[in-house]
């Protein structure tokens, strides 16, 4: 049982929620960029939300599936289609053995997620499943997919198996089921194109002039080509300090927005170094994470301030609406 990869796409990774317990060893988290989405894909799924769901970047692969499977799409619009009929997002399918799944062009964000009942049948490393490119760890044999490469797949999870035996001979001459049902759009982030994303202070904001101050809150930045998973290079204004200042290296986490020599912002992502040396003046917040993730190059960013009791706030009531939504999927799956 697994998956047949037929093209690779631009970018195709196995990601997790991250590998934790080990920055100080020089291991950076990495994991999925938009966890939101690759939480709520498993979920769909019926499985634990930490388990390994394919990472789709702007040209998603060709994938043939060897054994029926439930599958479960979220995140990006890639133009998804199986055997030529478009999917739609952010509910399971129950998918025949054989069928081909396809992307086309992005319609709005940049990565899509895809979860298969009882996850991917591949070993952790250091407790995670995440990819880990630039040191070769994690995933499938530490890379990016490739032609020709077979994922194996575990057996679907309870959820799933009850799921296939309601979806077995209703598929009316298909070669997938779809849920009639989706989670409420209003549980989702609010992925849009061009996006203004939450932000506090960073410990070293006072040390940027008063014009750097005013202007990371009331210009707009460009995401430059240059943009990875390590982090995104931000075109625009250029933000200084009100004089050199020799700064040791510190910590730094997702969403940090660090300033190099030559003014030009860098917001770290999911593959960020452990610690950097860089001044950093804003933070973004986790719930805005992946609003940021679905931003493609060539899209813009702006920022607006809040304060940390805020953020703390939407933090908790958006783990909070995830376990609800984990719950009225479990009914669903259920009846």
């Amino acid at each position: 049982m697994g998956l047949e990869i037929i093209k690779p796409g631009l970018l195709t990774t196995l990601q997790d929620k991250g590998r934790y317990g080990h920055q100080k060893e020089g291991i950076i988290t990495s994991g999925a960029m938009d966890t939101f989405a690759s939480r709520v894909a498993n979920m769909l799924a019926g499985n634990p939300e930490h388990e390994a769901v394919l990472e789709i970047t702007l040209i998603g692969p060709t994938i043939r599936f060897t054994e029926d499977q439930l599958i479960a799409l979220t995140g990006a619009d890639l133009s998804a289609e199986l055997n030529g009929e478009k999917l739609r997002l952010w509910r399971p399918y129950f998918v025949k053995s054989g069928s081909i799944l396809s992307f086309g062009a992005p319609q709005s964000g940049c990565r899509a997620y895809m979860a298969v009942s009882g996850g991917f049948d591949i070993p952790q490393v250091m407790g995670s499943y995440a990819t880990y490119l630039q040191a070769g760890i994690g995933g499938y044999q530490g890379r990016a997919l490739q032609a020709s490469d077979f994922i194996p797949c575990n057996s679907p999870t309870a959820t799933g198996i009850a799921l296939f035996s309601q979806a077995t001979g209703t598929t009316d001459g298909h070669d997938y089921l779809a849920a009639t049902w989706t989670p409420d759009p209003q549980f989702y982030p609010n992925y849009k194109p061009n996006p203004t994303l939450r932000a506090i202070k960073g410990p070293e904001f006072e040390l940027f002039s008063d014009t750097s101050q005013e202007q990371i809150w009331v210009e707009r930045f460009q995401v430059s080509s240059q943009s990875d998973r390590m982090g995104y290079r931000l075109q625009g204004v250029s933000l200084y300090l009100n004089e050199a200042t020799e700064l040791i290296s510190t910590a730094v986490t997702f969403g940090t927005v660090q300033v190099p020599p030559e003014g030009k912002p860098i917001v770290l992502m999911a593959d960020h170094q452990t610690t950097g040396g860089y001044p950093r003046i804003l933070q973004v917040i986790s719930v805005d994470l992946p609003i940021l993730a679905q931003v493609a190059p060539g899209q813009t960013i702006a920022f607006e301030e809040v304060s940390l009791e805020e953020a703390q706030q939407l933090y908790i009531r958006q783990e909070q609406n995830l376990t609800q939504l984990a719950h009225a999927i479990h009914l669903k799956h259920s009846k």
